[in-house]
């Protein structure tokens, strides 16, 4: 399945619900057995099974590890009935990893609430266009600022910028190569990566009106750039004009494949 952020959003949040619900069912009742099944899915296919979310989740038990004495005189009846201590304490290791999944659900939640959703995986499976995009995100997102000492005039500055950076990350790419024809136009994205099907397209945000000049054009490229590439990624250098930073990417949320990074001088 291709998840989308909104999507994977909305799972979390049933799978946390029917979580809380299971308390009051027995473990490994077929309720229980369905919800894990769907659960560890959900983790390998949106956050990989390099992710934290996934390793912990697929380590829970939901019995008890380890040696446990049953019975007693505070439960003479299970020294009778050994089997009768044995479900309890078992019981009661399931309620507690069911807690443990809970917050693995409501950290996943909170993770992918601040991230676009191709930037939480982490899989043993990612492929090199994984691998790669995550690594150019990480260009824009940590080091492309650093390299720009004086606010930008012009948008030229910043791609000469990233271009230095993605020559020595030893990113293969083109620069203004790629022409494609949409809706009576031709549409050239700053820069291509032929190995992560990715158009990298950087805009400056140097005056007030720009902000919403920014988002039309934004969605104008996206719809060219579609027609040729899998994933679109949209750098926007702010030179202090853009106020909320969250509501400008959540034009963008429910675009499949599509990450907007701002990058404030």
């Amino acid at each position: 399945m291709n998840w989308t952020k909104d999507a994977a959003l909305a799972e979390l949040n049933s799978l946390t619900t029917q979580a809380q619900e299971l308390i009051s069912v027995r473990r490994h009742s077929e309720d229980h057995v369905r919800w894990v099944a769907k659960t560890k899915r959900f983790f390998k296919e949106v956050f990989g099974e390099d992710s934290d979310y996934y390793v912990t989740f697929t380590a829970l038990t939901w019995s008890r590890r380890g040696a446990f004495v049953v019975g007693g005189p505070a439960r003479p009846e299970e020294s009778w009935n050994p089997q009768l201590g044995v479900d309890r304490v078992n019981q009661e290791a399931y309620e507690r990893d069911l807690g443990i999944a809970r917050g693995l659900l409501l950290a996943a939640q909170d993770e992918l609430q601040q991230k676009q959703i191709l930037e939480v995986y982490r899989g043993k499976d990612t492929g090199p266009e994984a691998s790669l995009i995550v690594k150019i995100i990480g260009l824009a997102e940590y080091k492309l600022r650093k390299t720009i000492r004086k606010s930008p005039l012009a948008e030229q500055e910043i791609q000469d910028a990233f271009e230095n950076l993605l020559i020595g990350a030893d990113i293969p790419y083109s620069r203004e190569t790629d022409r494609i024809a949409y809706s009576s136009k031709t549409y050239t994205p700053d820069f291509s990566v032929e190995k992560a099907d990715l158009a990298i397209e950087i805009k400056l945000s140097g005056k007030k009106e720009r902000e919403k000049q920014i988002i039309a054009e934004i969605n104008d490229d996206i719809l060219a750039y579609k027609t040729k590439f899998g994933n679109g990624l949209f750098i926007v250098y702010d030179n202090g004009f853009i106020r909320d930073v969250e509501r400008f990417i959540g034009n963008f949320e429910d675009q499949e494949g599509i990450i907007v990074k701002i990058v404030k001088h």
